[in-house]
């Protein structure tokens, strides 16, 4: 065998044409390698394959060295002339094999240069028939010519290319090999594109769905279920998310944005997002405000990127929904009655545009009723209009009686198909509302006086929820709220009390301030009933709210 390392002449132009016109024609790395097969079989070869070193395109995350005998290498691609079937016998697709350096392929992977054999002699046909598959192929090998071209592109060995010709027709040449090889590197800079594209959309992926909710928040009063559909898996990945975010009063804030564009950034910008979304939704925000406010915060990020967004909060105890959208598809309400209703709402302009006004829309929902939110991959059909995808999703598509989780399966299975190609994100909830037996709000003065008054209420309603067992912590802790809230309070403090699967408790007042945290030993007289709600709460939290401030804490019902 001979190791070429002439310079390449000007060769067959009609074929590097043809390399060029054919070759690289997507960013799908299988579909590359493959492209480069076929354009060369049966024009210049009988037999072409493709190998790739394993760990450059395989999960692993070990760093790929230089090439040696223990690499491994994979199949990517493989073709050859439909008169010859012996070719069938060649390792498949996806096998994995090792190449020597006492072979021609593994030669010219070390070496990094082409391998020229111009009659496989009966005495190296064993090797050569296991450096293609098996020593099965030993009679398809004696006798032929064979060219092993190397892969690499920006200083880095990809693998490398394997040609056979059959006996009918002359042997390669060293001419062969130097316009072979001008091939073999321009195909290796398409190639090395459609690795990067694939570790791009692997890390964009691996991004989105750490940053995807895998499961919803359990908030009384609320079921929710949400679903995320990647797009073709040749497609880049989108900037879909949704979001349930629990708020005070058993409030639920509920979200659906798509950032516009694909791949790594829209990806990143996604989380930016989220994450904004996620601070905003703890000030307690109208939804209008919410918007324009991330709008704003798009801006001072220097953030190029758009995203629609729709922003709804739904308060289980008034059995209201307030929404709004930044340019996001309409959501559909669905009645206990099981009729659907497309939302309409002022559309307002992409997150990132400037300059446009957002409005909050309210609306009385039923318990019963269903909101369902969504991306526009869901609804958008190829060359049809969004229009009917949303038609679609009013009629009676979603039974009532069903779960949130069997209603997002029954809107994918009848509106999702595989030949779409942009994520989708879907969330439904379902509002069944907080009874009002299970609710008391007193309003109490700006007194120190209304201290005591509010242990009394607290005791009295826990006796008539028979939650006596609570009644000591629960005055003590309300006690200490209370009396921080009236010392900062102008005209109004509040008290509430809501039983579900557990007992919330908040104290709201006109201040905007939050409280914190002191440590056990300060002498501060300011926070240190925190230091008790945080000890004997099961959970506590403060957050703004459109005016004034909530501290809220949370008790396990008694067993039983």
């Amino acid at each position: 065998m001979e190791v070429v390392r002439g310079l390449p002449d000007d060769g067959d132009l009609a074929l590097l044409a043809s390399v060029g016109s054919q070759v690289g024609t997507t960013l799908d790395l299988d579909t590359t390698a493959r492209e480069l097969c076929e354009v060369l079989v049966p024009r210049v070869a009988d037999f072409a394959c493709v190998d790739l070193l394993d760990g450059l395109i395989s999960d692993s995350e070990l760093p790929v060295a230089l090439p040696d005998d223990a690499t491994m290498l994979r199949r990517v691609a493989r073709t050859f002339n439909a008169s010859s079937q012996r070719w069938n016998h060649v390792l498949d697709e996806g096998a994995l094999m090792a190449m020597p350096r006492s072979t021609p392929p593994g030669l010219a992977l070390q070496e990094n240069q082409p391998v020229l054999v111009p009659l496989i002699s009966a005495d190296v046909a064993v090797d050569y028939a296991a450096a293609l598959g098996g020593p099965e192929l030993e009679p398809a090998v004696v006798g032929r010519s064979m060219l092993v071209l190397p892969l690499s592109a920006r200083g880095t060995v990809l693998g490398i290319l394997k040609l056979l010709r059959l006996t009918d027709r002359a042997p390669f040449t060293r001419s062969d090999a130097d316009t072979l090889k001008e091939i073999a590197a321009r195909a290796a800079l398409s190639l090395d594109n459609a690795r990067l594209h694939r570790a791009e959309s692997k890390v964009a992926t691996t991004l989105q769905r750490s940053m995807i909710p895998t499961r919803p928040p359990r908030i009384p009063g609320v079921q929710i279920a949400h679903r995320y559909m990647p797009g073709d898996r040749k497609a880049e990945v989108g900037g879909d998310w949704f979001d349930a975010i629990q708020l005070p009063g058993s409030r639920v804030a509920l979200v659906v944005g798509d950032v516009m564009g694909h791949g790594l950034h829209s990806a990143a910008a996604m989380g930016r997002f989220r994450t904004a979304m996620q601070t905003l939704a703890a000030l307690d925000l109208p939804p209008a405000q919410l918007l324009r406010h991330l709008d704003n915060l798009a801006h001072k990020l220097g953030d190029d990127h758009l995203a629609t967004c729709l922003y709804a909060v739904y308060d289980p105890i008034n059995r209201t929904c307030e929404l709004a959208s930044a340019g996001h598809v309409p959501p559909v309400l669905v009645h206990p009655d099981g009729r659907g209703e497309l939302l309409e709402l002022p559309s307002g302009a992409p997150i990132g545009v400037g300059g446009v006004p957002f409005q909050t829309k309210k609306i009385d929902v039923s318990d019963g009723s269903m909101l369902v939110l969504c991306t526009d991959g869901l609804v958008e059909v190829r060359g049809g209009d969004i229009g009917a995808g949303l038609a679609a999703l009013c009629g009676n598509l979603i039974d009532p009686k069903q779960t949130p989780d069997e209603a997002c399966d029954t809107v994918l299975n009848t509106l999702h198909s595989d030949d779409r190609q942009d994520d989708i994100a879907l969330l439904v909830a379902r509002f069944d509302g907080v009874p009002p037996t299970e609710v008391a709000t007193w309003q109490l003065g700006v007194t120190e006086l209304e201290v005591g008054r509010a242990r009394r209420l607290v005791r009295d309603q826990l006796a008539a929820w028979q939650l006596t067992a609570l009644a000591e912590t629960v005055e003590l802790l309300v006690s200490e709220l209370v009396t921080n809230a009236v010392r900062v309070a102008r005209s109004e403090v509040q008290l509430q009390l809501i039983r579900v699967d557990k007992l919330l408790v908040e104290v709201s007042d006109d201040n905007h301030n939050l409280p914190s945290l002191e440590p056990a030993d300060s002498f501060s007289e300011h926070g240190r009933g925190l230091n008790l709600v945080s000890k004997l709460a099961e959970k506590w939290g403060t957050a703004r709210k459109a005016v004034g401030k909530v501290v809220y804490f949370e008790m396990p019902l008694p067993r039983g």
